[in-house]
C-alpha cells in the first residue's frame, strides 16, 4: 500500500468506528428509556439532526432484545471519538438515574 491508500484505510476504519460509537450511544439510550435525538440536541443545540444518528436508530433493537451497555463503556467510547459534550449530557442522565 502506498501512503495515500494507507490514509484512506485509516479514514475508513475511523468512520466505521464512529458509526459503531453512534450505534452504541443510540442503543444505550433505548436501553435507558431515553430519546437519543433529544440528548444529541441537548449536547449539540447548534447542529442539525445527525443523519448518522437517524441511521443508527434504525439499527437499534428493543431494550428486551439488547444486551446491556455499561455506562462506563459508553463514556469511554464517546471519549475515544472526542464527544465531550455528548458525554456530559450522558453523565447528567446517569446521575439523574442514580438519584432515582
Amino acid at each position: 500500500m502506498n501512503s495515500k491508500e494507507i490514509e484512506q484505510e485509516v479514514i475508513r476504519q475511523y468512520r466505521e468506528g464512529e458509526e459503531m460509537m453512534i450505534l452504541v450511544f443510540a442503543q444505550w439510550c433505548v436501553n435507558q428509556g431515553l430519546d437519543p435525538s433529544e440528548l444529541y440536541t441537548r449536547a449539540y443545540p447548534a447542529h442539525p439532526e445527525s443523519p448518522a444518528l437517524t441511521h443508527a436508530l434504525g439499527l437499534t433493537v428493543p431494550k428486551e432484545e439488547a444486551g446491556e451497555i455499561a455506562d462506563d463503556t459508553l463514556l469511554t467510547v464517546l471519549s475515544f471519538y472526542d464527544n465531550p459534550d455528548l458525554a456530559f449530557v450522558v453523565t447528567e442522565e446517569i446521575a439523574r438515574r442514580k438519584r432515582g
